[in-house]
């Protein structure tokens, strides 16, 4: 699972584009109770929800033409100029160079080849998420691709990550970790195919952030009160824990887990 000890491939901030970042903020308030606080004037409507007086995501408005309401994984990096010559190498798209974001760090966004975007983030001030792995907070990304193979490879050129081959019902699941350590204590998340879900056509080739809950069910109740939609209801997978996917009211699908017991 996450930790708050960000190193280089890491997950280590998150955050939503949204046409409507007042109802944003009211929805996710009303799911998870997290509190929006504005970066102020001159972040043109970027602000931070936070939980137990820490940072736990971002939202701010949508800023590139077509786009669609998601929620953005960025990965630690120790380079980010480095990471974006390997982006163009590896095949991918750069779709905002880095650029330095008033002396919090360097961030950098980017299209994978199977059409998945991402952003990276070279901490300066700011390392990352507050918390993460606890009620609420985020605790798994996961990629949805074509060919996770190729994805898989992609990213290794970028980060050092490893996978491990899970075997789950209908389809090959792979974890993935870091470059160093243990590589159960290292998974921060993993890569499924695209039509794993449904509603498939909903949900293309992206990353989808997935946040501990206390209650799967409780939870999707909430979001549904609230405006969302169900995409996947909850589902209890051995050894994982019971997983559903909501789709907020703009459309930007996530997914929440209530995890197994530890054995």
């Amino acid at each position: 699972m996450l930790g708050t000890a960000f190193v280089h491939g890491s997950p280590s901030w998150l955050d939503l584009g949204s046409p409507d970042t007042d109802a944003t903020a009211a929805f996710y308030g009303a799911v998870f109770g997290w509190h929006f606080v504005s970066a102020g004037p001159e972040a043109g409507g970027y602000g931070f929800f936070e939980l137990g007086g820490k940072t736990v995501a971002a939202v701010g408005p949508l800023t590139e033409e077509g786009a669609r309401p998601a929620w953005m994984v960025y990965f630690s990096t120790d380079d980010a100029q480095a990471t974006a010559q390997a982006v163009t190498k590896g095949g991918g798209t750069v779709r905002a160079e880095p650029m330095d974001v008033m002396g919090e760090g360097w961030m950098g966004q980017f299209t994978d080849p199977g059409g998945a975007q991402f952003a990276i983030w070279q901490p300066g001030r700011t390392k990352g998420l507050g918390k993460t792995s606890e009620d609420d907070t985020l605790v798994w990304v996961e990629l949805m691709a074509d060919d996770p193979v190729a994805s898989i490879d992609f990213y290794g050129s970028l980060f050092g990550w490893r996978s491990q081959e899970m075997p789950t019902p209908g389809m090959t699941y792979r974890v993935l970790s870091t470059a160093d350590g243990d590589i159960q204590d290292a998974s921060f998340g993993g890569v499924a195919p695209s039509d794993a879900v449904p509603h498939a056509e909903e949900v293309p080739a992206r990353w989808i952030p997935y946040f501990a809950v206390a209650d799967a069910a409780a939870t999707v109740a909430k979001a549904e009160a609230a405006g969302g939609s169900v995409l996947m209801p909850p589902t209890d997978l051995p050894d994982v824990g019971t997983i559903a996917w909501i789709a907020d009211p703009h459309g930007a699908p996530f997914a929440v887990l209530k995890p197994a017991p530890m054995p």
